[in-house]
């Protein structure tokens, strides 16, 4: 592989991640997360780049000094999740402290901001009143990876894109799974994909028979199948 960059994420709040000290833990020091980072950018010529968040919790929201720190040690731009670990994914994203730290004149480094961000009208509002050179979406993508052209299109028309058709979530499901087989193996790749049919065909009315089969059956082949299945027997219902 060829990346353009390395990613440094000390934004993950994940139980497994955070109890080896790794993703958001690193947050409660800043001096092992401004030597991790000294370190990565010693062993490469790529670019690096760091997502985070706030803090390790409301007491602690030093997003502020680890930014320029972060800064200081060459890092090619930022991406601020808006939420502290002890957060989670509770709560609104809160944008202001990410603003800031934008607009903080001591800052040049491009700054990402990132949190409920799951419509093109908020991408759009939340970009021009926090002034962020752009956006992270995480968890709107999920079964949804059309809303980056959804938001892109309505940035520079504002009007909509149809919304997907059909055929447009049984194509992107299907790629899903091949693409999750490819990398992890069929039994995994399989496995893993079971808990994203619910949001590819949020929507579909007596999906629920339908559902069940996928998230039970083993064989690659047959899923792809039921999900021919689901293209065709919708089709018809419309």
């Amino acid at each position: 592989t060829n990346p353009d960059l390395v990613d440094i994420n000390f934004g993950c709040p994940v139980k497994k991640v955070v109890c080896k000290g790794a993703g958001a833990a690193v947050l409660k020091d800043i001096e092992a997360m401004v030597r991790l980072t000294r370190a990565v950018k010693q062993s490469t010529r790529l670019p690096v780049t760091v997502k985070t968040r706030l803090g390790w919790d409301d007491s602690s929201k030093n997003i502020e000094e680890v930014a320029l720190r972060l800064q200081d040690e060459g890092i090619s731009a930022l991406t601020i999740h808006g939420r502290t670990r002890a957060q989670l994914y509770k709560g609104e994203a809160d944008w202001h402290l990410i603003g800031r730290v934008k607009n903080n004149p001591r800052i040049h480094i491009p700054i990402f901001g990132n949190g409920d961000i799951d419509s093109p009208e908020k991408a759009l509002e939340y970009r021009n009143r926090y002034g962020v050179d752009g956006l992270m979406i995480g968890r709107a993508s999920i079964g949804a990876p059309w809303i980056f052209d959804q938001i892109k299109h309505f940035f520079t028309t504002g009007e909509h894109l149809a919304l997907p058709t059909l055929d447009d979530r049984v194509d992107a499901a299907r790629e899903h799974l091949e693409r999750s087989i490819a990398w992890k193996g069929e039994h995994e790749g399989v496995v893993e994909m079971r808990r994203h049919y619910s949001n590819y065909f949020k929507g579909l009315p007596d999906f629920k028979d339908h559902r069940m089969k996928l998230v039970t059956e083993r064989d690659p082949r047959i899923v792809l199948e039921l999900l021919e299945m689901v293209r065709s027997q919708f089709a018809l219902a419309a």
